[in-house]
């Protein structure tokens, strides 16, 4: 068994991202002295992980590397490019590279790199760019060890909110004949358990295990179980589609999922990926979740997930009206300005929403969806509160002001009647010379009728949120000139 010491200070490189967030909580939890990092430190500091340190860090920055290392005895690698083909190896080598140059000197004594199974001919590059990385941490002088993973059952999980969204939004599913392939899918609580265990192990050589789930199934036996869970009748007939690139683009317009992961999703799909789980299990016996009680967790636990994030705060309306037929991961639009406007004058202005300024460009398409809304009998407040700077809670006509960070981002809730659930979120960036202001809405649609409302809307989004930006830009620079 590993030697396991909660005085450990463990730093999870890649923090921010589907199992670096998690597992930063796990080990947490766990009593480990914890470093986050990732390059979105905003967004770590506010998981409020108790006693956790978070840091600023990028595999492509040497010195922010070495910051994050600094007093640390084991690296979690969870960093994984994704790019195109093209450039998707140098830019796993190079990240590579990077981290061996800043453990040089550091007080790192071990290395636990997340990879991927890997099949006998992988013929998927990103598969391929997973086992590179694992090759050249081995190629150092710190124990590496590897752990190799196929789908992960949880909440987030790439391969999980993609089959979800075909579920819950067809009433046919024609999956390409990818969907026959094998995997052993795990739960996300059992990998966490794998990696949190093998802190400390001792080994003075490179070792690499396979984390598998307790059976082997194809991707089609996964959604048929999926089907039966969810209580939905729905009929699966996988087709042959001609190539890779239709089956991204369909499942671009199906699925939530940002398109890079669904690429790389269906990459590794399209072979069997056989792994032997016993090595890993003898040396951390676990009782393996069955997929049926992984899958109706994960259920339960997204909305959860979802809201008490950052980004929604936890506020209680929002919690009121998720419902779960809404996708995990959200669609969005939007429109980034750079100006020369100051902070303080660009946040003054958005403060200002719904005032004499109303929501700043095209007052009739925003009167005109008011109308609509009350034509279906979804009455929608008006005005709002008479004071310079907004608060969380406050109103301003439908929507609700649900996070704030002063000087950063205002973030409300969509009130209006659609199906989904919806927020906009205004974010300033100072970079220097110039500011940049962004203005991006973000939508969990509800089932097709969701996907069908939001590509309606992109259109009338993509241009009121340019005119937005720029009338916002220009009253600041009028307030910059009168000194506010």
């Amino acid at each position: 068994m590993p030697t396991l010491n909660a005085e450990t200070r463990v730093v999870v490189l890649g923090a921010s991202g589907y199992i670096g967030r998690h597992l930063t909580d796990y080990l947490n939890r766990q009593g480990y002295q914890v470093t986050a990092a990732a390059r979105r430190r905003d967004w770590l500091v506010a998981q409020k992980w108790p006693g956790v340190r978070c840091c600023f860090a990028d595999v492509y920055h040497n010195a922010s590397l070495r910051d994050a290392f600094d007093g640390a005895e084991v690296l979690f690698y969870l960093v994984h490019a994704v790019s195109e083909d093209d450039d998707l190896f140098e830019k796993e080598r190079q990240a590579a590279q990077n981290v061996l140059l800043a453990l040089k000197d550091s007080s790192i004594k071990q290395i636990i790199y997340l990879g991927a199974m890997q099949p006998e001919n992988p013929t998927s590059t990103h598969l391929q760019a997973r086992k590179l990385t694992g090759d050249l941490f081995r190629m150092g002088n710190i124990p590496v060890i590897e752990v190799r993973a196929g789908m992960v059952i949880g909440p987030g999980s790439a391969a999980f909110e993609v089959m979800r969204d075909m579920v819950y939004n067809l009433k046919v599913l024609t999956p390409p004949s990818w969907v026959r392939k094998h995997s052993a899918p795990i739960a996300l609580p059992d990998l966490l358990h794998y990696l949190g265990g093998l802190i400390g192990c001792p080994s003075p050589r490179h070792l690499i295990f396979d984390a598998t789930g307790p059976e082997y199934l194809s991707y089609r036996q996964l959604m048929e179980r999926f089907i039966a869970l969810s209580g939905r009748r729905r009929w699966l007939f996988p087709i042959p589609l001609p190539t890779q690139l239709i089956s991204v683009l369909f499942l671009s317009l199906l699925t939530s999922v940002p398109s890079q992961l669904v690429k790389a999703l269906i990459q590794g799909l399209k072979q069997d990926l056989p792994a032997n789980g016993k090595t890993l299990q003898e040396l951390l016996p676990q009782r393996l979740t069955s997929i049926d009680d992984a899958i109706n967790q994960t259920l339960a636990q997204e909305a959860e997930q979802v809201l008490n994030s950052p980004e929604w705060a936890n506020d209680a309306d929002a919690h009121l009206r998720w419902r779960e037929d809404y996708a995990f991961y959200p669609k969005q639009a939007g429109f980034r300005l750079e100006t020369s406007a100051s902070i303080k004058a660009l946040w003054l202005v958005i403060n200002q929403l719904g005032g004499e300024e109303g929501f700043f460009y095209a007052p009739a398409l925003w009167r005109l969806r008011g109308r609509i809304d009350r034509l279906l009998g979804h009455k929608t407040p008006t005005g709002r509160p008479a004071k310079p700077l907004l608060a969380v809670g406050d109103k301003v006509d439908s929507w609700k002001v649900i996070n704030i960070v002063p000087g950063k981002t205002l973030s409300l809730l969509f009130g209006m009647k659609a199906p989904g659930l919806g927020r906009l979120t205004f974010t300033l960036k100072d970079h220097g010379e110039r500011r940049s202001l962004d203005i991006t809405a973000w939508w969990h649609p509800a089932g097709a009728r969701g996907l069908l409302y939001w590509f309606s809307m992109m259109p009338a989004h993509l241009f009121v949120f340019r005119g937005m930006a720029k009338r916002i830009a220009s009253l600041a620079r009028q307030k910059d000139r009168r000194g506010h």
